[in-house]
């Protein structure tokens, strides 16, 4: 067996996936060497996938063979070599790792516990670069089946907290009702939990109608739709919209359907990666909702204490809740990795099963 694997997906036939394996190199001057203990995989690293060029998903781990990609995922690693002294090997650290057996980071001390920074990471927002050291984690909870939800849901469920917080900034763009498309996904689950507790406000959802049972179980949804219902969809509501799918055909369809009352679109995934494209009239525009600039604008209004305390209170009983209907399933075979990831291209990964894998032995 190699002492390294790494998992890697052609850039432009991305169900086309391969493994590299070879042994680990000596560590480079000023880096440090990550032992991948768990990541997950969700729907989410197909957006990554799909929007790697856009935003720069594939500079987080460069592959060597640049029309292949290395797509960011969220996990667990332990620190087992340095070449830094003030990052001692030992820590064990949440944040951002390719589907890999051990990165190296050219990383450096920070508050939390450490940073990459790297010449190609220069671009990236803070919140993609940051490694948090256990022992300093506002938003750890302990326990082996925690870490995997916290894998599984943490990053998304901070992208929901998020939207949610910059929409009610907004006062909700005067919207009554809000349309969650793909509302199966980890994140638009995430977003219909926050946005649920909102009084005045009716959460419903859009799917496949495959999923409108699992979708009916859960509390945070007022109703649900399958897609083809969105013809019969009341259109006389101040209605807003938070797009999960990336499906501009269906998006197309709702903003003629729902005309003047429509108050405002967020587009934040895309479930929908076959989906064709689509123009979309009307006065209303999707606005695409980026992540680390209303946490950095939360982060200057709130403070740091507030805005962790309010994070890891709603995290918390996200996580909690996703007991009743997340149930977390491990891999630890590289072809089992490549073949989920083949069944999360074709959209065959059911919402109730969260994967965790991991390579190392």
């Amino acid at each position: 067996m190699a002492a390294w694997q790494q998992f890697e997906v052609d850039r432009k036939q991305l169900d086309r996936t391969r493994l590299l394996q070879a042994e680990l190199p000596p560590l480079p001057s000023g880096h440090v060497r990550m032992r991948i203990d768990r990541f997950a995989l969700t729907a989410n690293n197909l957006t990554y996938a799909l929007t790697g060029d856009l935003l720069g998903y594939w500079n987080f781990f460069p592959s060597t063979d640049t029309s292949w990609g290395r797509v960011p995922a969220m996990g667990w690693a332990e620190l087992i070599e340095s070449d830094n002294p003030d990052l001692p090997p030992g820590g064990r650290y949440y944040g951002w790792f390719p589907m890999a057996t051990h990165v190296d980071i050219q990383a450096v001390a920070s508050a939390e516990g450490c940073r990459d920074d790297g010449p190609h990471r220069a671009p990236h927002a803070p919140i993609y670069r940051s490694y948090t050291l256990t022992q300093r984690d506002p938003l750890y909870q302990a326990g082996e089946d925690n870490e995997h939800r916290h894998a599984l849901l943490r990053g998304l469920f901070l992208t929901a907290f998020l939207a949610d917080q910059a929409l009610l900034d907004a006062s909700y763009h005067g919207a009554e009702q809000v349309l969650v498309l793909s509302a199966s996904s980890k994140t638009a689950i995430a977003f219909a939990e926050c946005a649920s507790v909102h009084h005045g406000l009716q959460i419903v959802g859009l799917s496949s109608a495959d999923k409108l049972d699992f979708l009916r179980h859960l509390s945070c949804y007022d109703s649900v739709l399958s897609y083809p219902d969105v013809a019969r969809f009341a259109a006389d509501t101040p209605t807003l919209i938070v797009d999960l799918s990336g499906n501009r055909e269906l998006l197309a369809r709702l903003h003629t359907h729902l005309g003047p009352a429509l108050k405002y679109s967020m587009a934040i995934g895309r479930s929908h990666h076959d989906a064709a494209d689509a123009s979309i009239g009307g006065t209303v525009k999707p606005q695409f909702f980026f992540a680390p600039t209303q946490a950095k604008t939360l982060l200057k209004n709130w403070g740091a204490e507030r805005y962790f305390a309010a994070l890891s209170e709603a995290l918390s009983r996200h996580i909690d809740r996703s007991a009743q209907w997340l149930q977390v399933e491990l891999l630890d075979q590289p072809a089992a990795l490549q073949q989920a990831w083949q069944d999360l291209y074709q959209g065959q990964i059911h919402p109730a099963r969260g994967l965790i894998v991991g390579l190392n032995p």
